[in-house]
């Protein structure tokens, strides 16, 4: 078996639920060794969030963010069990952490703890609102994105604030967290020197707003709810076909004249409201008539194929069983049978041509102080 990037790089991993759970699976699928801490009894909450259930009772939830690792029980109120915690922390490379601010410190496990005990430790420490004025916030994923300006801009229309359909922000921590892990692993290779890590859900979101962010710091635009019109594209939304509606992505002048014509509208590509973006964006209401009836004459699998074939960005509002027979079709191996496991799991998106990441176990039953 190929050798994987992380091969020798253990985790000790102390988080829970969704952000630091992505992170320490994607090190596991790197060829880390992950050790996940779960409480007595129960273990990580995410192990009762369903249904959905796997054959075995397991939420797949819990499935989604925690194979290749084991799990080991500890009670971190016991004498006992910490100096167990400590040990996997002196033969450990990377901690990751999210509790909320200042539990590892009164566990005796916080940084400088640790650091004691193995100098070259990478820290991560994963927090909702930092540890200063909002150590004391509970940091779960809607409520950041409440909070955090992302649910202002999301909704049907003006007054209907809606969360994304998945837990964006503890995703996009995790990957904010993933990056600042291997960042200070090359750090320590290089100098040899450990380092704390933190990373927040709000920061990460506050990032993570790009264009939409700029443009309040930029220009003083603080954006509104559009539902799936682009503040400064057009057309860039949905459109009802005569079946189901279509996704537009037209981000050039050269893809709307090709829409144009693919729409036998021809003589709209140099009319003054459509000849650039600017004024696209300027007569949206007047655009979007004029595709709402080219695009009534077909169903959206007819202009998915028929827009493709001219490059113009388009494509049917997917199910996610329909998404991945469309990762499927194109040859993405969208999914990975994972040894020890009943049902296929969404692989890893990351590819190298030296060092593949590897699934080597199914996430691990509570307890189960080995890796299957």
């Amino acid at each position: 078996m190929s050798a994987g990037a992380l091969d020798g790089i253990v985790v000790a991993d102390f988080s829970r639920v969704l952000a630091g759970p992505y992170a320490t699976m994607l090190l596991g699928d790197l060829g880390a060794e992950v050790v996940k801490i779960e409480r007595p009894n129960t273990g990580d909450d995410t192990r009762a969030w369903g249904p959905p259930f796997d054959p075995n009772g397991t939420a797949t939830y819990f499935n989604a963010v925690n194979r290749n690792k084991s799990s080991l029980v500890l009670n971190l109120g016991d004498s006992g069990d910490r100096d167990r915690a400590l040990e996997l922390v002196r033969r450990a490379d990377v901690v990751v952490e999210n509790f909320r601010s200042g539990t590892m410190e009164r566990l005796g496990l916080g940084y400088e703890d640790l650091r004691r005990v193995n100098p070259g430790l990478v820290y991560c420490s994963i927090t909702g609102f930092g540890d200063k004025g909002g150590a004391s916030l509970p940091g779960y994923d809607l409520l950041v994105q409440a909070v955090g300006g992302l649910m202002s801009m999301t909704g049907p229309e003006p007054g209907a604030p809606t969360k994304t359909g998945v837990a964006l922000v503890d995703v996009l921590t995790g990957l904010h967290a993933l990056v600042g892990i291997l960042a200070a692993l090359r750090h320590r290779q290089l100098t040899g020197e450990g380092q704390r890590v933190d990373t927040n859900l709000l920061s990460s979101l506050l990032s993570s707003l790009v264009n939409q962010g700029s443009g309040y710091l930029g220009a003083g635009v603080v954006p509104g709810i559009l539902g799936n019109r682009h503040p400064s594209i057009a057309p860039y939304e949905v459109f009802p076909t005569s079946d189901r509606p279509v996704a537009l992505a037209v981000g050039n002048d050269r893809q709307f004249a090709d829409l144009m014509t693919a729409l036998g509208r021809p003589e709209l590509v140099h009319d003054p409201r459509f000849a650039t973006n600017s004024a696209r964006v300027a007569h949206r209401d007047e655009l979007t008539n004029v595709l709402d009836t080219s695009l009534a004459a077909h169903g959206a699998d007819y202009w998915f194929a028929t827009l493709t074939a001219v490059g113009v960005p388009a494509g049917p509002i997917n199910d996610v069983a329909e998404a991945v027979a469309l990762a499927e079709n194109l040859g993405l191996e969208p999914t990975v049978r994972v040894p020890g496991s009943d049902t296929a799991q969404i692989t890893n998106p990351i590819t190298f041509s030296r060092t593949p990441v590897r699934y080597r176990c199914a996430p691990p039953a509570l307890g189960n102080d080995e890796p299957e």
